[in-house]
């Protein structure tokens, strides 16, 4: 088409992914330059907006590697990760809330019971519930995937000083289906500030703090896997979430511990105690 003008370019976009054999990416692309051509119209975008978007994609892409996604962050703080995982959620399911972009698949595996404090400073939690589906029956061998900061709010994938594996482990549910494990408090923490995404939330003078949280994956065999975090309703910033992640039924209080409280096994007896029940839903076909 040689008679490009501001009228039909976007009707010529759309109609190039008019070919796409995949009916969902025809879609998806179409209905994409149909809206960023729009934003574009309406903001009266310039040259030189265009370069600083372009150059600040490409910064992302330079800072970003195997322990840190700057694209993530992007996606967390527009609020475009929590409205993916709240129209995809599955009723019955504990609700999920955002990845974030430090997380690793290679945490250690640990014991029931296991005891993640070791030299770390701060408030000893036992961290304990039970994983079922949504009739309530416990799922034997279920995989609970914990990460977390440490109480200076940094997370081991992210600090030098900390081992690779501080605070952050997998651990197999027993044949009641519990999940159980000792660790230190989180702190809260600002998203990380020092590259483009950090930058744009400066500059927009809004809040680069996160409450503190516990994040999960939690899966088993023929069960759609959840994606969740854990909050603390003492936390100052759990109405505030620079991410936008928080959801009520994610926000817990962190109760006492007493001498005859939590199950046997633990390695450390800990301070306090948070309680969590995590429900899975079953895959079709799964009896």
């Amino acid at each position: 088409m040689r008679d490009i003008t501001a009228d039909n370019i976007t009707e010529a976009v759309q109609q190039a992914w008019g070919n796409a054999p995949d009916p969902r990416l025809r879609h998806v692309l179409q209905r994409l330059t149909h809206h960023v051509h729009a934003f574009v119209r309406e903001v009266g975008l310039t040259h030189e907006e265009w370069l600083s978007t372009i150059d600040f994609l490409w910064h992302a892409g330079q800072i970003s590697d195997d322990k840190r996604n700057e694209f993530a962050l992007l996606s967390d703080v527009m609020g475009v990760t929590s409205l993916v995982d709240l129209l995809n959620a599955t009723p019955g399911a504990t609700i999920g809330s955002v990845l974030g972009p430090f997380y690793s698949d290679d945490s250690p595996t640990v014991p029931f019971g296991a005891d993640l404090v070791k030299d770390n400073e701060g408030t000893t939690v036992l961290v304990t519930g039970v994983v079922r589906d949504t009739a309530g029956k416990p799922i034997p061998g279920a995989i609970v995937d914990m990460w977390q900061t440490d109480a200076k709010g940094e997370y081991a994938t992210q600090d030098a000083a900390q081992d690779d594996e501080n605070l952050r482990c997998k651990q197999e549910c027993d044949d009641e289906g519990r999940y159980a494990f000792t660790t230190v408090e989180p702190a809260p923490y600002t998203i990380p500030m020092d590259g483009p995404v950090g930058a744009v939330v400066a500059a927009a003078g809004r809040s680069p703090w996160r409450p503190s949280h516990f994040h999960f994956i939690v899966k088993a065999e023929r069960h759609k896997p959840i994606v969740t975090e854990i909050f603390f309703a003492h936390d100052k910033f759990v109405d505030n979430d620079a991410v936008f992640g928080v959801r009520d039924p994610l926000v817990r209080k962190l109760d006492a511990m007493r001498d005859d409280d939590g199950p046997s096994g633990l390695e450390r007896r800990p301070d306090k105690r948070l309680d969590f029940d995590f429900t899975l839903v079953p895959l079709q076909g799964n009896a």
